[in-house]
């Protein structure tokens, strides 16, 4: 479980969702789970859970994968501790928070993601980041 400082956003693989302990001694308060493949974790009843069903590659729905970024970058943008987990962490996880920050703070995701690679070990599938991509250079209408 990595900071991407000075944000108050963490990364990591689904185990560490797990890590209750871990959670609290980082100041943790909510969880975002990225991950179809995975159960949902069981978290305490003092952490937030959000949980998105993304699949590591093409073929999410994007008012999911809009869902899922725009919710992260609301607990970004009110400075809430979070966790951001997917299967292994290196790739929705890390997608997720470059695109986050980007509608949070602006910029081009392609420089965020720059960024969240040099504080976590990151290898983002192509086709997920295509759809990343896609979604923030053309929002869904309202």
């Amino acid at each position: 479980m990595n900071q991407i400082r000075p944000h108050f956003l963490w990364l990591g693989h689904v185990g560490e969702g797990d890590a209750f302990r871990r959670l609290f001694d980082a100041g943790v308060e909510a969880v975002v789970q990225l991950a179809a493949e995975e159960p949902p974790l069981a978290l305490p009843r003092e952490l937030i859970l959000c949980r998105f069903p993304l699949i590591d590659g093409i073929g999410n729905r994007p008012a999911l994968l809009t869902l899922a970024i725009e919710t992260t970058a609301a607990l970004v943008r009110n400075r809430v501790p979070t966790l951001l987990c997917c299967g292994a962490g290196m790739s929705r996880s890390p997608a997720i928070a470059a695109a986050a920050l980007s509608v949070a703070y602006g910029g081009p995701p392609e420089e965020w993601l720059k960024s969240v690679a040099e504080h976590h070990a990151s290898d983002v599938s192509p086709g997920f980041w295509d759809e990343v991509r896609r979604l923030l250079v053309n929002p869904r209408p309202a």
